[in-house]
């Protein structure tokens, strides 16, 4: 992965996010190279800060489209400033002030962008609990009833950034997404409270059961995969484990225990106050207690339907042997595919190079449409 701040991978990592989704309408070139002149590496409040700003002087460009009824060039603006602002909140942490303040207006933004869109995704509301997941289905244009994927990020993640990238690629594939903050992800978490949970298959299993009731006119309800991105491959692989009527699963980027990803960080790590945030622990030692459940010891091998996991050889967040596990304990059909170390796309979640996901959503293509 290229590094724009040498030595320096976690502000690196966030610059070549913002790049490889700018393909995708995430962001201009330009932009991200200007807000990345301005951060200190190592100083999170520089990242905010920077971020911030162009995140604020994009949106004020597009509300000013819009004003003039400039709608595709709006479209185009929130989008960017949606992702900017969204960066902005990333090392914020969750008592921090800023850091819903910041969330609603990335979220406001990418709504007024998909109400320009000429191709409108619907906005759903999940029911679950007592409350609701939120989520958007892009469909694929011109097909009536076309199969779907129903994907969650990873973390404390938001549905709107699988816009960027997953849903056209799938869309460009006669494949709907529908994408959903999870328990611990964007609008659950952040508006709703709800927490992550290492049965994630709970929230799954809601999930389908809702778009074979409520989307038949959508989608093709026998037709229906499970993905996610992230500490998403450990919940989609959950969700597949316990729900065999998944057609597909897609693991984008393996997690085998998300309790060894974190035994060894130290409790200064960048993202330790989310962990602690999503898991609903006070400190990192009762969160990593807690997240002694978040494993797939004895789960694995209970995944029936075909599987395809993609992880990065170079991948510094859940190390490749994550993957390795993950081949060795599968006994459905399934491709576990590693991007070579030292090439593009190596890096976790393939987020420095995005064509070396092809083969993914090209093997899920022909899979969920048999």
């Amino acid at each position: 992965m290229w590094h724009y701040f040498p030595n320096q991978y976690m502000p690196s990592y966030q610059v070549n996010r913002a790049l490889t989704q700018a393909h995708y309408g995430g962001g201009e070139f330009a932009e991200i190279l200007e807000v990345a002149s301005q951060i200190t590496p190592g100083n999170n409040e520089t990242f905010h800060q920077a971020w911030a700003k162009m995140g604020d002087k994009v949106y004020d460009l597009a509300e000013d489209f819009a004003k003039n009824g400039n709608d595709v060039s709006a479209r185009r603006t929130y989008l960017r400033a949606f992702n900017y602002l969204r960066t902005s909140e990333f090392f914020l942490v969750p008592s921090d002030n800023r850091k819903l303040p910041s969330y609603l207006k990335a979220r406001d933004s990418f709504i007024k962008a998909i109400h320009r869109f000429e191709h409108k995704p619907l906005q759903v509301e999940v029911p679950f609990e007592g409350t609701t997941l939120s989520g958007y289905l892009f469909a694929p244009v011109g097909i009536k009833k076309p199969p779907v994927m129903i994907m969650f990020g990873g973390l404390d993640s938001l549905a709107e950034e699988l816009y960027f990238g997953i849903s056209q690629h799938l869309n460009e594939r006669g494949i709907a997404l529908l994408a959903v903050d999870g328990p611990g992800q964007g609008a659950s978490l952040r508006l709703k409270h709800i927490l992550t949970r290492f049965d994630f298959e709970v929230a799954g299993t809601a999930v389908l059961d809702w778009v074979i009731e409520n989307l038949k006119e959508n989608v093709d309800v026998t037709r229906i995969g499970i993905g996610a991105v992230s500490m998403g491959g450990y919940m989609a692989a959950r969700c597949a484990a316990f729900e065999p009527r998944f057609k597909v699963c897609m693991i984008f980027g393996a997690v085998w225990s998300y309790y060894d990803i974190w035994k060894n960080r130290p409790n200064n790590h960048p993202l330790a106050e989310i962990v602690k945030h999503i898991v609903g622990a006070e400190t990192m030692e009762d969160a990593r207690e807690r997240l002694k459940k978040f494993t797939l010891d004895g789960v694995a091998e209970k995944i029936t339907m075909p599987t395809y996991v993609l992880h990065g050889g170079d991948d510094r967040q859940n190390f490749v042997e994550n993957a390795h596990k993950m081949r060795d304990a599968l006994t459905c059909k399934n491709v576990v595919e590693i991007v070579p170390e030292g090439e593009s796309g190596s890096a976790h979640c393939c987020i420095d190079d995005f064509t070396k996901t092809f083969n993914m959503y090209d093997w899920i293509a022909k899979e969920i449409k048999k």
